[in-house]
């Protein structure tokens, strides 16, 4: 009895998910048609130079992505790449 009580439930929930990814989807296309979504949009555009002028003068890497508003990792990935802009 009780691996029919699982069963049922997760088919119970299987549905709930399909029911929430069709309203979902609903939902999206309504705001696209009313014009207010757009998406995620495009990602920030890294000033490569910007980064090596900054860390060539000294600055870290964490100050350097702080004041530039992209992540760590953005910087990191510029400063490991081996054709410097």
């Amino acid at each position: 009895i009780g691996r029919i009580v699982v069963t049922v439930l997760g088919m119970v929930a299987e549905m709930e998910r399909k029911f929430i990814l069709e309203r979902q989807r609903a939902g999206i296309e309504a705001a696209k048609t009313a014009g207010v979504y757009a998406g995620k949009g495009r990602p920030k555009s890294v000033p490569e130079a910007e980064i090596r002028r900054r860390h060539a003068a000294g600055e870290g890497p964490a100050s350097i992505a702080r004041q530039l508003g992209i992540s760590r990792m953005s910087v990191y990935r510029v400063l490991d790449t081996k054709n410097p802009a």
